[in-house]
C-alpha cells in the first residue's frame, strides 16, 4: 500500500504542512533561503507530521494547533539530519548531495541551528505549554542520543539493550513526540494520550531496525546513501551485533572496529549478512515492535485513523528505502 493511501485521513492537511515547510525557506537572507529550499525540498516520507495529524483525529481535531506542531517536527527532524551529515561528513543523503558536501561543515551546522530554533518558534504556536515542554525534552533526548552514538563510535562492547535504548534515542524517542502531541493537542484523556505515545514509541523501534537491516541489504539508489554507511561511521547496529555472535572469532565487524582504515570488510559483512539469517531475525523483532504498536491503540475510539495507523506499521516493515 502506498503512503497516499495509508495517510488519506489527512491528505489534505498534510499538503497544507508542505505549504507551511516551503513558507519556511522564504526569508530576505537569498543564502540561508537557498540552504532552507535545499534541506526541507529533499522530500521524504513526512510519516512524522502525518503522525502528529492522524494521531490528532481520535478526539477533538484542532487543525490550526496540529499543523504548527507538525511542522515544528518535519523542522526539527530536518535539523537532526543536516547535523548527522556534518557530524558524519556524509556526502548524500536521499540521493542528493547534503548540506555538508555542498556547502562545509560551518554552514550545515549553523543550518541546523536555525533550523532548531524555527522549530522551537513553531511549537509555542500550538498554545500548549504541555505540548511544547514535550517538544523541549525531546530536544534533550535526541542530543543525548546522538551524543552516545558518537562515544560510542567503532565500540564492540555494546550489548543489545544499549542499541535499543540508543535507537530510542535517535529515532523512537522523535516519533514517541509525533504521536503524543497528537493526542495533547486534541485535548485525548490521558489514558488514550499513553496508549499514542506507546504506539509511537514501538513504531519508531521498529522504523529505525529496518533502517539498519536496510543499511545492509538495500542497494544504493534505493538508500539515498552507499550500503554500509552505519559500518563506515563506526555504528554497531542490529545486524552487525549479530554477525558478531555468530562468528566471534573471525569478524568482518572486529577487524574494522580494530583498524578503520580496513573497509575492505565492509562489503566482506553486508556480504555476510545477507547470506545468513540475521536479516530475518532482525525483522522478526521490528514486525514485533509493530505488532505491539498496534495492539497499544485497539482501546482508542473507533475512528477509520485506527486502520491507517496499522498500515503504517506494516508499511515501516515492508519498505525498502
Amino acid at each position: 500500500m502506498e503512503l497516499s493511501q495509508i495517510y488519506a485521513p489527512v491528505n489534505d492537511d498534510l499538503k497544507k504542512v508542505e505549504q507551511a515547510l516551503l513558507e519556511v525557506s522564504r526569508v530576505d537572507f537569498p543564502w540561508l533561503s537557498e540552504l532552507l529550499k535545499h534541506s526541507l525540498g529533499a522530500g521524504g516520507k513526512r510519516i512524522r507530521p502525518a503522525l502528529t495529524l492522524m494521531c490528532g483525529q481520535f478526539y477533538n481535531y484542532r487543525f490550526e494547533n496540529l499543523l504548527h506542531m507538525a511542522v515544528a517536527i518535519e523542522l526539527m527532524h530536518t535539523a537532526t539530519l543536516v547535523h548527522d551529515d556534518a557530524i558524519d561528513k556524509s556526502d548524500t543523503r536521499r540521493g542528493r548531495a547534503t548540506i555538508y558536501k555542498l556547502w562545509g561543515v560551518d554552514p550545515a551546522v549553523l543550518l541546523g541551528d536555525y533550523l532548531f530554533a524555527k522549530a522551537g518558534v513553531e511549537s509555542t504556536l500550538t498554545n500548549s505549554l504541555r505540548a511544547v515542554r514535550l517538544f523541549s525534552g525531546t530536544l534533550m533526548i535526541i542530543s543525548s542520543g546522538e551524543l552516545n552514538q558518537a562515544k560510542n563510535s567503532y565500540n564492540l562492547h555494546q550489548t543489545r539493550q544499549d542499541y535499543l535504548n540508543r535507537i530510542y534515542g535517535k529515532t523512537s524517542s522523535l516519533f514517541c513526540l509525533s504521536t503524543e502531541s497528537g493526542g495533547i493537542l486534541s485535548q485525548a484523556p490521558d489514558r488514550s494520550v499513553r496508549l499514542l505515545r506507546d504506539y509511537g514509541y514501538n513504531l519508531g523501534m521498529a522504523f529505525q531496525i529496518v533502517d539498519d537491516i536496510l543499511d545492509f541489504v538495500g542497494t544504493e539508489a534505493e538508500l539515498g546513501k552507499p550500503a554500509g554507511s552505519d559500518l563506515k561511521q563506526g555504528t554497531l547496529t542490529l545486524p552487525a551485533m549479530l554477525l558478531l555472535e555468530r562468528f566471534p572469532n573471525d569478524n568482518p565487524v572486529f577487524r574494522l572496529f580494530n583498524d578503520h582504515s580496513r573497509t575492505e570488510n565492509i562489503p566482506v559483512a553486508i556480504e555476510q549478512i545477507r547470506n545468513s539469517s540475521i536479516v530475518e531475525e532482525c525483522y522478526k523483532l521490528a514486525k514485533e515492535y509493530c505488532a505491539a504498536a498496534c495492539q497499544k491503540i485497539q482501546n482508542l475510539p473507533d475512528k477509520s485513523v485506527k486502520t491507517s495507523l496499522c498500515e503504517l506499521a506494516e508499511f515501516v516493515v515492508k519498505r525498502r528505502k
